[in-house]
């Protein structure tokens, strides 16, 4: 699931950055948490498809690209999108 997230989001916004974390093992007992992982997902990501763009319509871009993801599975996603050169706390 991750290469999936991963190649989805290059593909689509081209990033400068990207890190995704599986952090399934987080919310073992939580809603949509599967025994083996791969359902709780943090997506960091810097891309200039984000420049003068709010939070919500990055955020939107960022699902939008990873629809895929979401039919095999995910349930929860965290995002921290920013644009070239704003200040990232990772």
């Amino acid at each position: 699931m991750q290469d999936l997230i991963e190649t989805s989001l290059q593909a689509a916004l081209a990033p400068e950055r990207l890190v995704v974390l599986d952090e399934s093992a987080a919310h073992a007992g939580h809603a949509g948490h599967r025994e083996g992982g791969e359902s709780h997902f943090r997506v960091r990501i810097v891309s200039p498809h984000f420049s003068g763009r709010s939070r919500v319509e990055r955020h939107r871009l960022v699902n939008e690209a990873l629809k895929p993801a979401f039919a095999r599975g995910v349930h929860a996603l965290a995002i921290e999108a920013s644009a070239p050169g704003e200040p990232v706390r990772w």
